[in-house]
Formats: structure tokens, C-alpha cells, sequence
């Protein structure tokens, strides 16, 4: 059976989702990581409530993204290492925006 042609306008379709090496990945996830810790690392120094919370934080999006860079050489070529590359960089974006909305709860408790 005969494969249907690629169509780039398909979110499973994007060269980025099927062809790339990676490099793009680990870039744009640098660079998200840069943003997050410089909004996590001075609310931790802040010591904003809830204490633990921007620390620990900061933390889990640094050994993520140590996590893209492992992935990124330490996996085949395919579309399970763009897949994983992927994932990682959402988990970047999920657990800063966890950390900020906590801390912004917490602050307007207060």
C-alpha cells in the first residue's frame, strides 16, 4: 500500500516534526529556559511565598532542558528524538507557568 504524500500544511507534516536534527529545538529551548529562570530565579531570591515553590522550579526547568541536550545526542535520528525534544520543551513551559500562576495565587491572598 502506497504511502499518501506529504502535506506540509499538517501539524504531523512540519519539516520541524520530521526532519530536523534537533539543533532547533535545542536553541529555541535555551532560549524559553533563559526566560523562565530569569522570571523563577528572582522570585526564589525574592523568597516569594510560596517559599519552595520558584526554587524548586528553577531547578526542574534547568535538569529539563540538561534532559533536551541528553536526548538530542544520545538518541537516533527520528521522529521519537523531535517527539521527546518536543515534550521537553512544553514540560519547560508547563512547569514555569505551574510555578508563576502558584506564586501569583499565593499573592493575592495576601
Amino acid at each position: 500500500m502506497a504511502q499518501p504524500p506529504l502535506d506540509p500544511t499538517r501539524m504531523r507534516d512540519q519539516p520541524a516534526l520530521t526532519s530536523s536534527r534537533g539543533l532547533s529545538w535545542l536553541v529555541l529551548g535555551g532560549l524559553l529556559t533563559l526566560i523562565a529562570l530569569g522570571v523563577l530565579v528572582p522570585m526564589a531570591v525574592l523568597r516569594m511565598p510560596p517559599f519552595a515553590v520558584p526554587g524548586t522550579a528553577a531547578v526542574v526547568v534547568a535538569v529539563l532542558y540538561l534532559c533536551m541536550i541528553i536526548v538530542r545526542f544520545a538518541t537516533p535520528p527520528s521522529r521519537l528524538r523531535l517527539a521527546l525534544l518536543a515534550v521537553d520543551m512544553l514540560a519547560i513551559a508547563f512547569v514555569t507557568l505551574l510555578a508563576v500562576l502558584l506564586v501569583a495565587e499565593r499573592a493575592t491572598l495576601t
